[in-house]
């Protein structure tokens, strides 16, 4: 591969509870190295069908209010087509078109370019799959 394209993938453990799990960190230090200092764009993916990539402030309970308000909106219960896996999985292949599973940021002089409060999240509501991958691909 160039120097102008670069990617690396995440291995992160969800556990067996819907989740939000910060990236950000993540994210800035793959960009540490893959952007060398340089303008360009980070694509953060995750292919999984039942998982989604958000950009929301974290630690101020706005994480467990998307995990809430995506209950509200996509109940674990038996409406669902979709029915193998857990109770109320289908719920958990509808979240993709609530939470994309991708996202697409600036990266100026090697660093994320983010607002103050923002986070780059992992949004897992499928409690049967504990193992996410998520790839980093920093174009510049």
């Amino acid at each position: 591969m160039s120097d102008a394209f670069t990617t690396r993938v995440l291995n992160i453990t969800t556990g067996s509870a819907e989740t939000v799990v910060d990236l950000t960190r993540d994210c800035e230090a793959f960009l540490r190295e893959a952007a060398a200092a340089r303008d360009g764009l980070l694509n953060v993916f995750v292919p999984h069908a039942t998982a989604g990539i958000a950009i929301i402030e974290t630690g101020a309970g706005s994480d467990d209010d998307l995990l809430a308000a995506l209950h509200s909106l996509l109940p674990s219960d038996d409406r669902w087509q979709h029915r193998h896996g857990s109770p109320g999985h289908g719920r958990d292949h509808v979240l993709p078109a609530l939470v994309p599973p991708h996202a697409t940021l600036p990266v100026l002089g090697g660093r994320l370019e983010l607002g103050t409060w923002q986070s780059v999240c992992l949004v897992d509501t499928n409690v049967s799959n504990h193992n996410r991958q998520v790839r980093l691909s920093f174009l510049g």
